[in-house]
């Protein structure tokens, strides 16, 4: 933080929504005699950018940059989640914490094309979200000088509370909000859009029935099914096809953005969650992500299909590494990054097609095909031998039951002894 007696003009990269807080933070960082660059990635999210550019600018940011990050966010985040069926603690596909490693190399980016010293975010002091914008901002600029309002006691002692930035907003003449604020906290992305906070923090408060935004109720959704073909190569989204209306995507953005779409109008992708943060507490959140649900099932199912079975065991293992090394801010480490790598290796005969059959928040696979596929049908047969023998099944077996047999034998021995 700047020497307090110092009005000497530093460039503090600011990322900015135009919200409450930061549009606070933006006064205060002004008032504090920094040069603000106000800073917004749009990744998908809905916004109206020209409103939020004209605000930053009306209040004293000497310039507001908004990249448009949308292709990038599916083909360098998105995609390589997809190739790890990332999911944190089983249930969480990692919408918001592969957003932050983007947002954070952007406002990155910005601050050295900029000559700017400082960056700085309005996330909490509680959450995730300071820990992810700041190890992705070291990661990439190591002698950049992060400002995190909410850590600093010059401002949260100033700022207790709503009640004091409202006063502040109205000092600096930043117009309030007119309608009246949901309930819950929102983070929108064009993967998923996450809710917590408010009336969320009680975990047995039921997710109010107008709380989606990006997918309708199981019980609104259409009745009759819609099947999909998918199509992977080296484990890869390249093609969608809609069996029903014959509607068909093969860019990533557009694949991606038409299975939010249809995915969405069959209420997939709705995840009530209680998970653990890195800094430590439980929080609960809800989240909804229709695009990339069908696609977790569909890549997990052509994995299967055509991955030998020890190195999917190994690649499990990865796969529960990368999850939690995106969760908790680590995209730019070492780690992650051999991760990655490791992780693409795997996929390099994960080809082929799935069908799915979306109906009522489920999502059905009905079948797969490959070129590459592992499965033989001869020698899986029923009704055809193939090359296999019977009998060698039953070595194979003994060999197997040799350490249980022993087991037992211990057991056995130990219950006569207390005998």
């Amino acid at each position: 933080m700047a020497d307090s007696t110092s009005k000497t003009k530093k460039k503090v990269v600011l990322a900015y929504s135009g919200g409450l807080d930061t549009s606070c933070i933006l006064a205060w960082l002004i008032e504090e005699g920094y040069e603000v660059i106000a800073y917004l990635a749009n990744i998908g999210q809905e916004e109206d950018y020209e409103a939020v550019k004209a605000k930053a600018i009306k209040f004293g940011a000497s310039k507001m940059i908004v990249p448009d990050l949308q292709k990038e966010f599916v083909e360098e985040f998105i995609w390589p989640a997809v190739r790890s069926n990332a999911l944190y603690e089983d249930r969480y596909l990692l919408g918001t914490a592969l957003a932050r490693p983007l947002i954070a190399r952007a406002m990155v980016k910005i601050a050295q094309e900029e000559n700017a010293q400082f960056v700085a975010h309005g996330a909490t002091g509680k959450g995730n979200d300071q820990i992810r914008f700041e190890l992705g901002a070291y990661a990439l600029h190591p002698s950049i000088q992060v400002i995190s309002p909410w850590r600093l006691p010059e401002f949260y002692k100033r700022f207790t509370g709503r009640k004091d930035l409202f006063e502040y907003a109205e000092q600096k003449g930043i117009p309030l909000p007119v309608t009246p604020k949901s309930p819950w906290s929102m983070d929108a992305n064009m993967m998923h859009i996450s809710y917590e906070s408010g009336v969320l923090e009680d975990p047995n408060h039921h997710a109010p029935a107008d709380l989606f935004h990006m997918t309708v109720l199981p019980e609104k959704a259409p009745d009759k099914a819609e099947c999909l073909d998918i199509e992977f190569k080296a484990g890869v989204p390249v093609r969608v096809k809609n069996l029903e209306d014959g509607t068909e995507k093969n860019t990533p953005y557009d694949l991606f953005v038409y299975l939010n779409k249809v995915g969405g109008k069959h209420a997939i992708g709705q995840v009530d969650l209680v998970e653990n943060r890195f800094i430590g507490m439980k929080s609960r959140g809800i989240y909804e992500t229709p695009g990339g649900t069908i696609l977790l099932a569909a890549h997990m199912d052509i994995e299967v299909f055509t991955m030998d079975r020890e190195v999917r065991r190994v690649k499990r293992d990865l796969d529960v590494k990368f999850a939690e090394q995106v969760y908790r801010g680590f995209w730019f480490s070492p780690e992650c990054e051999f991760t990655r790598f490791c992780i693409a290796k795997s996929q390099e005969h994960v080809d082929g097609t799935v069908t799915v059959k979306l109906y009522k928040g489920a999502v059905h696979i009905l079948g797969r095909t490959s070129p590459l596929s592992l499965y033989n049908e001869e020698l899986v047969s029923m009704n055809v031998q193939g090359d296999y023998e019977p009998t060698d099944a039953g070595g194979f077996i003994k060999i197997n039951a040799l350490r249980l047999q022993e087991y037992c034998r211990l057991r056995q021995k130990v219950a006569d002894q207390k005998k």
